[in-house]
């Protein structure tokens, strides 16, 4: 049975926009007269290789990145970084400064223990992830090999709202899932990182930005797919890369370009964010799980406080065509996630649904 569309509120992987979604359909056999899908292609092919370079090229001038930095397309997700930053950067001086304000953060955090020194610049669980640490609040050594933190916590709500100043000391950012939803300065960062799933393109793709002097210092055991040397030497191609997830970054590339650019997605997640954030907060019954100062604009998480009360929104709100609102098992509650696909017709619906629901309840 056919249905339409859905307002798809999941954090990952999550809504793509949709002339993305329908341009991918209407070349997914017949890629440009080729009589092959992009599936189907070799990676070495002259054809994908546009495809490939065209994407790239987009990426590079979309976020404004400088010569000196490469742009890698890798697999491994996210979570793969966990590992391969420190393997990569920490050989420095042996030590490094993570801030943990969530889960993934803290997921990193584990994994570099194994590698080197590692120090907690900043840790919030005692605030229930709640809020971001300000700068003042920062225990950061000098002498770090590098700085580590999550631009955006998708499963508490929160969010940075500054990069962090760390002297010559390294930044290093997951930038998952605020990517692409406003302008950033990369020459800030020593490597910026994101699993595609959320803003760019489907599950399947890592994209790296990473300084080109950074690379080539690995540790000796490092191995060799989680070696940034060697995916530069190899402009991401030492294997068969995720051809199909970097064509469809390349269509979404396009759609932002076409609306407005980093700069038209900051309008629409300014726009998206506000109009969720003022229904909650003048909602009877739903609170906000973020501190005001450390909101998300991406992940808005809240509850009623009523776990009956919550898994009844998500259940009507489903039946509405409103979708995946269900927050993560560590949280319970309701999260709903806006990224740059979500139309915002989509959280309009979703507000006159929280009205009807607080005055009915």
């Amino acid at each position: 049975m056919s249905r339409q569309r859905v307002y798809n509120f999941a954090a990952g992987p999550s809504m793509l926009p949709l002339p993305a979604l329908e341009r991918a359909g209407a070349e997914i056999s017949n890629y440009q007269g080729s009589g092959m899908s992009v599936m189907e292609m070799s990676h070495r092919s002259k054809l994908f290789l546009g495809i490939f370079e065209r994407t790239q090229e987009k990426l590079r001038r979309l976020l404004n990145v400088p010569e000196n930095y490469r742009i890698l397309f890798l697999q491994t997700g996210a979570s793969g970084q966990f590992s391969m930053i420190p393997l990569n950067l920490i050989s420095r001086t042996g030590k490094a400064d993570y801030a943990v304000t969530g889960n993934f953060s803290n997921l990193a955090f584990q994994e570099a223990k194994k590698y080197g020194q590692i120090h907690l610049a900043a840790d919030m669980a005692e605030n229930d992830y709640s809020r971001i640490p300000r700068q003042e609040e920062l225990d950061l050594d000098p002498d770090a090999s590098y700085f580590y933190y999550c631009s955006n916590n998708t499963i508490y709500g929160t969010e940075w709202d500054y990069v962090p100043q760390t002297g010559s000391v390294p930044l290093v950012c997951d930038m998952s899932s605020d990517i692409l939803s406003m302008p950033v300065d990369v020459s800030q960062y020593g490597i910026l990182y994101a699993g595609a799933q959320k803003n760019m393109a489907p599950a399947g793709l890592t994209v790296v930005v990473i300084r080109e002097d950074l690379a080539g210092h690995e540790l000796p055991f490092t191995p060799l797919m989680m070696n940034y040397k060697t995916m530069i030497d190899k402009d991401s191609m030492y294997n068969t890369p995720p051809c199909w997830c970097i064509y469809m970054l390349g269509l979404v590339l396009d759609w932002i370009d076409e609306n407005g650019g980093l700069q038209g997605m900051l309008d629409l997640r300014q726009k998206r964010a506000g109009l969720l954030y003022d229904t909650l907060d003048h909602s009877r019954l739903f609170r906000c799980h973020a501190q005001k100062n450390s909101r998300s604009a991406m992940n808005v998480t809240f509850r009623t406080g009523d776990e009956t009360l919550d898994a009844k929104f998500v259940a009507q709100a489903a039946a509405a065509g409103l979708v995946n609102l269900k927050g993560h098992r560590k949280t319970g509650g309701m999260r709903a996630s806006i990224y740059n696909a979500m139309p915002l017709e989509g959280v309009e619906k979703l507000c006159d649904f929280i009205q009807s629901f607080d005055r009915a309840n």
